[in-house]
C-alpha cells in the first residue's frame, strides 16, 4: 500500500472546523474497493494498482473548479490489493446536491480513467 489510510471523520472534522464551511450544504464520499469479480462476471483475486501522483494532483484542481464544490479530497491506495481492500476514497463537499454528485462522478471517472492503472488479477 502507497501510504497511511485517511480517516473519513477526520476529512470532515478538518473541513468542518476550518473556518471555509460558508456554502457547504453536503458532503458526498465515494469509497471503491476491490471486487470479486470482473465487469465482465470473471473471477478476481485482488488487483495491481499504480497511481499517476501528479496527474491525481491536477485532477484534484479540475475538481475544484467544478460549479458549486467548495472542498476536495482524495486518497488513492496503490500496490497488490486483495479483493475487499480500499481502492479510493473521495469527498466533495458543495452547495446543493446537484452540483456535488455531478462532481463526485466527474471526479471519480477522472481518477479511474487518467490517474489510476488498474489490473484485474485472475482466479
Amino acid at each position: 500500500m502507497h501510504d497511511t489510510r485517511p480517516s473519513l471523520d477526520t476529512w470532515l472534522a478538518e473541513i468542518k472546523g476550518g473556518g471555509e464551511v460558508e456554502g457547504v450544504g453536503m458532503y458526498l464520499v465515494h469509497n471503491g474497493v476491490v471486487r470479486g469479480h470482473s465487469r465482465g462476471g470473471d473471477p478476481v483475486t485482488g488487483m495491481e494498482l499504480s497511481v499517476d501522483r501528479t496527474r491525481l494532483a491536477e485532477v484534484l484542481d479540475t475538481a475544484r473548479l467544478m460549479e458549486g464544490v467548495k472542498h476536495v479530497r482524495a486518497w488513492v491506495n496503490e500496490g497488490k490489493l486483495a479483493v475487499g481492500d480500499d481502492i479510493m476514497y473521495v469527498l466533495v463537499a458543495g452547495d446543493i446536491r446537484e452540483n456535488v454528485v455531478e462532481a463526485l462522478l466527474a471526479l471519480v471517472k477522472m481518477l479511474k480513467t487518467e490517474v489510476v492503472n488498474e489490473l484485474e488479477l485472475p482466479d
